[in-house]
């Protein structure tokens, strides 16, 4: 069960990323650039941080005619990284490890370069600062050879050429070098204190003619340095915006990793998540989705937006999810439930009477506070429950979790939504991004906020 604690935070020190790009199949996003002219077809790198959503199937991060392509595959076990060309079967690298963590950020890089006699080093695979010498397959290109990656056909970031496998997930620090074969320690390095892989800046690389390096600081829709895919390496390589607008760009990055919904935590109902794990939609029944980040200490905020009635709360982390369905039936649970008017129910009983109603689309925020065991719920910035005591059962970490009725969905934020915000309110560390004020000495739910407050 993938989460995240104040251990394995990084303290905000050093190279900060301070954007993220949301990719979602639903919508069919991408980014694409067709070159005007080839580059160096034999020798490029490309490197990026991605964090992603959903698991299985194909999804392409890198892609380009002829089905060459990086990507998450599943010809031999679903969620493996490879860089491979099924039509000519020519190339077909492929990792033994598969990447099925859905709150981390993993820093992949694919180093090419055909011109090298050694076979096994004219492709090179590294995640996380580790070049990958443990593969499921592994066809080298032939010396010399050259493939539509770098070419003057069109280059796509997020889905293959065929306008299909799409990428569910978010990315950072995307970087494509035309004309040089770079290790992993050129994008990257290892923290000295914690020892855990960090991106550095990157801007001083020289990216070639075809190269371009995107920060996904801007937030306009055109292929122009004000857009979504601007590229800043000086280069001006900007890439066209299919289907992706300005609340696609995220705050939620490799250096400041926030919560959201986990898509391999959750009940064992059908449910379908979507934008960056941050909307849920249940087709039947109750079923509970828990968060990604798990709290021991300090107080937490965090908003939600529903179309239909809904069981937001926290848990223990030994709650069994898989097996039930209601979760404000069970042991170990202190929930607010939305039906004919708001109840917060602990361990299967109501503590708390019926509270104000809450509309669709009305927002509702939740202020947890784990160093007295006590959980506040706002409706539309008003306070509506405080202070309501946990689950005796809730002592030394609290799981966020959230779930709606069949049939409906809701929205969740935990600091860098998925929707239009209309105010925008920080908390104290200027972390987050939220309709209403966050309340005083409450925080994000994020790493930089975990390793100091959690």
């Amino acid at each position: 069960m993938p989460l995240i604690l104040g251990t394995n935070s990084i303290k905000d020190t050093g190279y900060n990323v301070d954007n993220s790009l949301r990719f979602n199949s639903g919508s069919s996003d991408d980014l694409n650039i067709t070159p005007g002219s080839a580059g160096n077809r034999r020798t490029w790198t490309w490197s990026a941080w991605v964090k992603r959503s959903i698991l299985g199937g194909e999804q392409n991060l890198l892609a380009s005619t002829n089905n060459n392509r990086i990507c998450f595959e599943t010809v031999d076990s679903a969620d493996q990284f490879a860089l491979t060309d099924t039509n000519t079967s020519t190339i077909d690298v492929v990792t033994n490890q598969v990447f099925r963590d859905v709150s981390a950020w993993y820093h992949l890089v694919v180093a090419f370069d055909s011109t090298q006699g050694t076979a096994a080093n004219r492709v090179k695979l590294y995640v996380n600062g580790s070049q990958v010498t443990s593969l499921a397959r592994s066809t080298y290109p032939a010396e010399d050879a050259e493939f539509s990656i770098n070419n003057t056909s069109a280059q796509y970031i997020g889905r293959n050429s065929g306008g299909s496998n799409y990428f569910n997930g978010y990315m950072s620090e995307v970087v494509f070098i035309d004309g040089q074969q770079l290790a992993a320690d050129q994008f990257g390095e290892f923290d000295s204190d914690s020892g855990i892989w960090k991106p550095i800046d990157v801007s001083g690389l020289t990216f070639g003619n075809n190269g371009f390096y995107l920060e996904f600081k801007q937030s306009g829709t055109s292929q122009n340095s004000s857009g979504l895919g601007a590229d800043t390496s000086g280069e001006d390589n900007h890439l066209a915006v299919n289907n992706l607008t300005a609340v696609d760009q995220s705050t939620d990055t490799c250096t400041n990793n926030f919560a959201t919904l986990n898509s391999v935590d959750k009940g064992f109902g059908t449910t379908a998540f979507t934008e960056g794990n941050l909307n849920a939609t249940s087709s039947s029944g109750w079923n509970p989705a828990r968060g990604t980040i798990a709290v021991s200490a300090g107080k937490w905020y965090w908003e939600i937006v529903s179309g239909n009635s809904f069981q937001i709360g926290v848990c223990n982390d030994t709650i069994d999810f898989a097996n039930n369905d209601n979760a404000q039936d069970l042991t170990g649970v202190t929930v607010f439930y939305n039906g004919s008017g708001g109840i917060i129910r602990t361990d299967g009983s109501t503590v708390g009477g019926t509270t104000a109603t809450v509309d669709a689309n009305d927002t509702v925020g939740f202020a947890l506070d784990m160093d007295n065991k006590k959980l506040s719920v706002y409706k539309n910035g008003s306070i509506i429950v405080t202070n309501t005591s946990l689950s005796t059962s809730i002592t030394d970490v609290a799981m966020i979790f959230g779930t709606t009725d069949g049939g409906g969905d809701f929205k969740i934020n935990f600091g860098s939504p998925m929707y239009a915000i209309s105010s925008g309110n920080t908390d104290a560390n200027g972390h987050g991004n939220f309709e209403y004020a966050v309340p005083s000495n409450y925080f994000a739910l994020c790493t930089k906020n975990l390793a100091e407050h959690g």
